[in-house]
């Protein structure tokens, strides 16, 4: 019997849940987050559950560090070394521009011109010396990077991925003589044969590295000095979980951990109610989170781009975010078109209804004017402002140049919102080859229950899941989220150049380095579950695609079977006259945690009373007199639409003709 706590630090609050096992006591704490330093949040976060900390078993924490970091380019300083000859390829980048239109645009790359040197060495690619590592030149640019005031060092050679053998030396010299231990070398993040990826994604680690690592050591000696025995844990991008005291070796695997926690809350809650395949939509107050879990496992990708000129090849869970959250700002462009984001109101000023000082109208105050929010329920209010001001306000910035009234206005915000969603969740769905009617969406943040019977009719989706927590699911993923480690090989060859045996020792090896990982890390697990992709294309192609790996079956003729069924799906042709080429073959182990309660999750609030009523209106019929419900009063039986189901961390709209119930585990089940 243990007390697990899982915390997740978002942009504005600092979500906690605390299970205790032994009794089965659940404690919540929701405290406004600390960004000049996230400890000071957490540690205030735990003091609320009135738990001493000499009692917790675990604390998993998922934090927004290395993302907030990396998106606003507050980074450390950095130097880089590479192959002669290659000083710029961090700045060349692909045959890409910032706008698909237009001659506008630059890019700055994270590490200056200035603070990258260059040193004699070459492999070719198929791993062969051609110049041997220039040993005393090496450091000499180290020594010469030390002067500059840098903090991190990155080892970035051409064609280390085919043989690490120079980056290895250079690595064990740069031990030697530089002062700290913040050194990246480029194949140890990610192995494969393209230059400008593997080198961005060693930057980007070199760069985080110093600031998570700080962060880490801070929060946890304040959590020892308080009395917590055991190492924290921390949330990866990849949606597992890893030990503090290895993750700032690859801090580059803590970003996007914040939306990675929801999509595994949402696979693990899917999974507890029979619902293995899965849409999850995540809206907060900025932006909207969407992924895609099949068969309880979420999909991860290595091709994320965070931002242009920063894709991270690193496996992550493959989220697509669209700036409709409900803070986003309602517009008429010049031409007459009503536009919705992507740019938001944010905390400060706010929604207009939070009467911080926001003056221009966002979805927040269109649902508040269409009767679906509770004007004296909504939280964090500096100044009350009446339904009528807000409504006044939409009239006057949209209504009047659209020719409409407030209700209309209101109306249009809200539908473009919900278009711009349903435009996210077809790019995870439709667009690689999925049908969104073969799952149910799992809508959660704190204003996804507002819109998800909207979103779910716009795409035929035919159920709709409302966690029993909306609001704090990303503190719900980081107490389920499995251990969890990747491994990539590069092999980039044809795969008639390769046999059966060259495919099964690169398995077994993975396999080998990921228990080793596990067991280091020292977390209970009660089983290992192990998966494998191998990462193809087209010779002479430059995307590529994910093919799932049977151990078992890992030969040539399987391969090339799968990467064409993979291939059918997601563009319905059939090119047997090129030849497949094997990029990358990767492996994941998956350590599964010990599973809680989530019907523990539960309030029981107060005894049930009769619901409350008011008028809302819904885009079928208009304005209704509709009953409100508290979340946990639903009736047994269910309730038919349509119906408002309130509870403290967020609002859910049942749209008329809807039926909504609850399950064994605390979700609302909502068909369609």
């Amino acid at each position: 019997m243990t007390i697990t706590v899982g915390i997740d630090v978002g942009g504005t609050f600092t979500d906690l849940i605390l299970v205790d096992d032994a009794s089965g006591a659940v404690r919540i704490s929701k405290v406004p987050s600390t960004l000049e330093n996230q400890a000071f949040g957490v540690l205030e976060a735990l003091r609320r559950t009135g738990v001493p900390l000499e009692r917790v078993d675990s604390i998993v924490h998922g934090t927004t560090t290395t993302t907030n970091a990396v998106l606003e380019r507050k980074l450390a300083k950095v130097g880089l070394i590479t192959t002669e000859g290659f000083r710029d390829v961090l700045e060349l980048g692909r045959r890409t521009r910032p706008h698909a239109y237009g001659l506008t645009g630059s890019f700055v790359p994270l590490i200056a011109r200035e603070l990258r040197r260059e040193v004699a060495e070459r492999m070719d690619a198929q791993g062969n010396v051609l110049t041997p590592l220039d040993e005393e030149a090496f450091v000499a640019r180290v020594r010469e990077l030390v002067e500059t005031g840098v903090e991190a060092l990155v080892i970035h050679f051409l064609h280390s991925y085919a043989n690490p053998a120079h980056e290895l030396r250079a690595l064990e010299l740069a031990r030697q003589h530089w002062p700290n231990d913040y050194i990246t070398a480029g194949h140890t993040i990610i192995s494969e044969f393209r230059e400008f990826e593997r080198g961005t994604a060693a930057a980007v680690n070199a760069s985080v590295q110093p600031i998570l690592d700080r962060y880490i050591d801070r929060l946890q000696n304040s959590l020892t000095a308080a009395g917590f025995r055991n190492d924290l844990l921390v949330m990866q991008g990849n949606g597992g979980t890893v030990s503090a005291r290895t993750i700032s070796r690859a801090a580059i695997n803590t970003v996007m951990s914040g939306p990675a926690s929801g999509v595994m809350a949402a696979a693990y809650s899917g999974r507890m109610s029979g619902y293995p395949n899965l849409i999850t939509y995540d809206m907060g107050g900025t932006s909207s989170d969407v992924a895609l879990i099949e068969n309880s496992i979420p999909k991860v990708s290595s091709e994320l781009e965070l931002e242009y000129g920063m894709p991270l090849h690193v496996p992550m869970v493959d989220v697509h975010t669209v700036g409709a959250g409900g803070g986003s700002i309602a517009r008429v462009q010049a031409g007459g078109l009503l536009r919705v984001g992507p740019d938001s109101a944010g905390a400060r000023p706010g929604p207009i209804c939070y009467g911080r000082g926001g003056e221009l109208p966002t979805l927040t105050d269109a649902n508040l004017v269409l009767g679906r929010l509770d004007p004296d329920r909504l939280l964090a209010v500096d100044r009350t402002v009446s339904v009528d001001e807000v409504a006044a306000r939409i009239e006057e910035t949209i209504g009047r140049p659209l020719g409409l009234d407030a209700v209309q206005a209101a109306a249009a915000i809200l539908q473009i919102g919900n278009n711009n969603m349903a435009g996210a969740v077809r790019l995870v769905s439709l667009a690689r080859g999925y049908d969104p009617r073969d799952f149910a969406l799992f809508a959660f943040g704190g204003a996804g229950p507002l819109h998800a019977v909207a979103l779910g009719r716009e795409l035929s989706i035919p159920t709709v899941l409302i966690p029993v927590r909306p609001g704090l699911t990303n503190a719900l993923g980081c107490l389920v989220a499995d251990v969890r480690h990747d491994f990539v090989k590069s092999f980039n060859r044809p795969l008639k150049d390769l046999t059966d045996a060259d495919l099964q020792a690169c398995l077994h090896d993975q396999i080998a380095l990921g228990h080793a990982a596990i067991e280091r890390d020292g977390i209970a697990v009660s089983d290992i579950e192990i998966f494998h992709h191998a990462q193809m294309q087209f010779q002479g192609q430059s995307h590529l695609l994910t093919v799932a790996v049977d151990a078992g079956a890992a030969t040539v003729t399987q391969l090339q079977e799968a990467f064409a069924r993979a291939y059918w799906q997601r563009f319905q042709v059939e090119l047997s006259e090129l030849r497949p080429v094997l990029v990358t073959l990767d492996t994941s182990l998956v350590g599964k945690r010990y599973a809680i309660s989530l019907d523990s999750l539960r309030s029981t609030g107060a005894p049930a009373a009769a619901p409350r009523r008011r008028q809302v209106w819904f885009t079928e019929t208009g304005w209704i007199d509709t009953p409100i419900y508290a979340r946990e009063h639903i009736p047994a039986e269910g309730l038919h639409g349509p119906a408002i189901i309130e509870q403290l961390d967020a609002t859910t709209v049942i749209d008329p003709g809807a039926h909504a119930r609850g399950d064994d585990y605390g979700n609302l089940i909502i068909t369609l």
